[in-house]
């Protein structure tokens, strides 16, 4: 069954590694882009075979990094800003790595549930990684990083995955269909993580 990717209005664009993780990105990179320090870059540096694609996508957000990680860090609550997501259960463990979660996905998705393992969870770099290594889905060998990083205006959060190309697809259908996924979860993180801020700032002291 062809992937198709679900409408997404989320503004962002790809991001450009140190050399050593540029060669992972299937399309150039724009003029428009933001160089991840060493530290953090070598976490998105994903190693792929043929039957795989890999991509990164960078977005703005007006909220302190301290904020964005407080929504993004709970890997027991990911619908808290994915919206496709629509139940998580803590299997395993106890919200640290290694921890399972079952997650149960909206209907629409060519996917029911999955299960996944936290890899990373790093508070003082604000990095955190997962992979799919079960479920009822057709993103095999799925595994995802993503960063935080303070800016001028407030935080940069990069996301990056690679993950096998389904039988049937090709892989620029796999690279569209996870990006635009992406884009979905990192819009609503956006919209979440800016909410808290706006209602931080209004607070009285």
């Amino acid at each position: 069954m062809p992937l198709n990717p679900p409408k997404t209005s989320s503004h962002s664009h790809r991001i450009t590694h140190p050399a050593a993780v540029q060669g992972v990105f299937k399309h150039p990179i724009p003029s428009r882009a933001t160089t991840v320090p060493d530290a953090v870059a070598r976490f998105h540096n994903h190693a792929t075979d043929s039957n795989q694609c890999c991509s990164a996508i960078v977005v703005e957000i007006d909220a302190p990094v301290s904020t964005v990680w407080s929504v993004l860090r709970r890997f027991d609550n990911p619908q808290a800003y994915k919206h496709f997501v629509k139940s998580c259960d803590v299997i395993v463990g106890d919200g640290n790595v290694g921890s399972l979660r079952e997650v149960h996905v909206v209907s629409g998705l060519p996917a029911a549930n999955s299960t996944e393992r936290l890899e990373i969870l790093d508070d003082e770099r604000h990095i955190i990684s997962f992979s799919v290594v079960g479920g009822e889905h057709r993103l095999a060998n799925y595994r995802s990083v993503t960063s935080l990083h303070s800016a001028i205006d407030g935080t940069l959060v990069v996301e990056s995955y690679v993950v096998d190309i389904p039988p049937g697809n090709t892989k620029e259908d796999t690279c569209v269909f996870v990006d635009t996924i992406v884009r979905c979860n990192l819009q609503s993180l956006t919209q979440v993580a800016e909410n808290l801020s706006r209602r931080s700032r209004a607070a009285p002291p």
